[in-house]
């Protein structure tokens, strides 16, 4: 049964602290028509508003950048609001008690694809959408909170709708800078990352703005002259009036970077984001309101969560790092918000998520967002020190501080160490040692994998090579069932499982033994994280004085060594990299011509085939032996596949129910790779 609830449920608060004051529930849906789903039983799907106040006088929130040039209400506190979404059992005493909160990505909602196996949706409604019901049948409540101010104005899309700081009640000035790098000649670009709002910029006749050009990320910048480009939209080749857009009639060429620096006005309160996630995941957790004596605002939901587990992919990985390190996983009342979280794919990364003029968005890669405030000291969860810039710190020092640390899974592909420098969550600033790991930290390097699965068959769009199909959401489901057995009942997870130092599977790029096989160019490039100082302010008033940052010197970044067919020797080997028919790569090289041929194509690995037969390897100079040489026929590779599976699956890394699927898929790879060709 579908109905709306048209009227708004007012809620008053029931104590001083509590930072949820108004929830607003727009739609309830019965999932796929009541459908039950196992032990679980029924669906509901709720969406709609939540309303927060924050105390600015208390000390859980004085970590919150600018909060004191927040407006104030009547009680003296700063209020926002934000979308929410939520999957939950009708039955609440049917739930597993695990809250699973998503940290949206960019306004999306992306974990019923990796757990479910489900298609994209901003608003999952059908079988498909909804995919497999693992999450489902396994009793997780589902939560989802716009945190990101400026996606763009979809009604489907999460964000929060965030007050601006002001002055003394005048306006706010500062720093701003856009990069864009084209895979194609255009004629205009957005001030924003991606399709992220733009701040427009203050005064488009600045005399000091300064459009410039280069060919690398730490290339020579060269400017180019001011009467050759003006804020504008391409309306068929023509300017339109637009802050938010730079026009140049001549056009910006592919694989160049462009990058202007602006003042920008009325920066938004950027730190009421993860701020309001750490109130709604109290909320949910202990209650707090009034009225219908209801801890949450649909009915028959469990009044409190045993526990609750945060889930985010890059951006979203990149901003539980940064809450954490932050503080923000102690709320109003001082108690612990996220009992465990599961960063996912975030490499060493953190973001632009609670200082002045913050775009949240942007993050950093070998050639794209180049020098943002994104993989900067401190890396690992404990302490460490850098002796350059006389800085001790670490991820969890806050966290630790105040007894409120969760357990931690780090998970990221191989593209994460070319990408996203994650060697560095796991090794000594100067890369010389495996630095020690937090005791309730865990991490696993899903080898062979790019960012996201690619879809199979593979394509080659936009690459060099094949995009890379290694399907680690098969191990996502198992991790995130440990996790949760960890976090519920103490259960100790798999071990850790990634490259280290000691054991000789980690390496400079250097000295990588990839196979030389022939059309395949190996990178020289990769992301690499600099000591960058923007300006005496922003450490410790999140302040941005210097654009483009000065840059100091780099952070050693390794790689995970390889065997002689190219695959990964660490980390959590899937049966298809255990039992292989081709390799399988965490980078890829640009194609040429969206420009930059060597430069890494941003969050996209490698599928490289064996040659079928010996003759054709040898015909080709293919060093690795062929599938004919490695397999007596297809009965016998799946067979191995399956003892593989059946062995990740005894350590904890796979699914027993999920081993007939990873078969499945294997076969459709042999069939695609010995079909006959053209």
């Amino acid at each position: 049964m579908i109905f709306r609830l048209i009227t708004t449920i007012l809620l008053l608060c029931s104590a001083s602290t509590a930072a949820v004051v108004r929830i607003e529930v727009r739609e309830r849906t019965s999932v796929l028509g009541g459908k039950p789903f196992g032990a679980a039983g029924a669906y509901d799907g709720i969406k709609g508003r939540v309303h927060f106040e924050v105390d600015p006088k208390l000390a859980p929130n004085r970590i919150i950048s600018d909060l004191d040039l927040g407006p104030r209400n009547a009680r003296g506190r700063v209020a926002f609001s934000s979308d929410f979404y939520l999957l939950a059992p009708v039955d609440a005493s049917r739930s597993n008690g695990t809250l699973l909160f998503e940290v949206s990505n960019r306004g999306g909602k992306g974990m019923l694809a990796m757990f479910n196996l489900a298609t994209g949706s901003r608003d999952p409604k059908s079988e498909a959408e909804l995919g497999d019901e693992f999450l489902f049948q396994h009793g997780f409540t589902l939560a989802w909170l716009g945190w990101q101010f400026d996606v763009p104005k979809d009604p489907d899309l999460m964000r929060v709708y965030a007050p601006v700081a002001r002055q003394g009640g005048n306006p706010i000035r500062g720093l701003m800078r856009a990069e864009h790098i084209p895979e194609q000649r255009t004629l205009s670009f957005s001030l924003g990352d991606r399709t992220m709002i733009a701040y427009p910029v203050a005064n488009p006749n600045d005399p000091a703005l300064q459009l410039t050009v280069r060919d690398r990320r730490d290339g020579q910048r060269q400017t180019i002259p001011r009467e050759a480009w003006q804020f504008g939209r391409d309306e068929e080749g023509k300017p339109a009036p637009d802050r938010g857009k730079v026009f140049m009639a001549a056009g910006f060429e592919p694989g160049k970077i462009y990058e202007l620096v602006y003042t920008a006005q009325d920066p938004v309160l950027v730190g009421l984001g993860p701020a309001g996630v750490r109130d709604f995941i109290s909320f949910l957790k202990h209650g707090g309101l009034r009225g219908r004596d209801a801890a949450t605002p649909f009915e028959g939901a469990p009044r409190k969560f045993s526990q609750a587990l945060g889930f985010g992919v890059s951006q979203s990985g990149r901003f539980l790092r940064t809450f954490l390190y932050y503080g923000f996983n102690q709320d109003e009342q001082t108690r612990r918000g996220f009992d465990g979280v599961m960063v996912h794919v975030a490499g060493a990364g953190r973001g632009s998520f609670n200082h002045r003029f913050a775009q949240p968005s942007r993050d950093g890669h070998p050639f794209m967002n180049c020098f943002y405030p994104t993989d900067i000291f401190p890396f690992t969860d404990l302490e460490q020190s850098d002796p350059e810039i006389t800085l001790s710190d670490g991820i969890l020092n806050r966290a630790t501080k105040e007894k409120v640390t969760p357990k931690i899974f780090y998970t990221n592909s191989s593209y994460e160490y070319y990408g996203r420098a994650a060697s560095l969550i796991h090794t000594t600033v100067d890369g010389t040692q495996d630095a020690s790991l937090a005791k309730d930290t865990r991490i696993y390097l899903l080898a062979g994998g790019q960012h996201g699965p690619a879809t199979f068959p593979p394509s080659q769009q936009r690459a060099q090579q094949m995009a890379n199909p290694n399907n680690f959401r098969w191990s996502m489901r198992a991790l995130l069932l440990a996790l949760n057995q960890w976090v519920a009942d103490g259960k100790e997870p798999p071990p850790s499982r990634y490259p280290r130092l000691a054991d000789q599977n980690l390496t400079p790029l250097t000295d990588l033994k990839f196979p030389k096989i022939p059309g395949v160019r190996l990178p020289e490039r990769i992301q690499t994280a600099y000591r960058l100082d923007f300006g005496p302010s922003f450490r410790s008033r999140g302040i941005v004085s210097l654009e483009p940052p000065k840059v100091g010197k780099p952070f050693p970044t390794l790689v995970p060594q390889v065997d002689s067919d190219g695959n990964e020797t660490a980390g959590i080997r899937l049966p298809e990299i255990h039992v292989p028919l081709a390799t399988y790569a965490g980078w890829n090289l640009r194609a040429p011509e969206l420009g930059a041929a060597d430069e890494l194509l941003s969050m996209v690995g490698s599928f490289i085939p064996f040659a079928r037969t010996k003759a054709e390897r040898v015909k080709l100079s293919d060093p690795r032996p062929s599938i004919e040489e490695r397999y007596q026929n297809r009965q016998e590779y799946l067979e191995r596949v399956k003892a593989a599976a059946q062995g990740l699956t005894r350590e904890g890394y796979l699914l027993e129910s999920d081993i007939p699927s990873i078969v499945t898929g294997a076969g459709d790879k042999w069939d695609y790779l010995l079909e006959p060709r053209p």
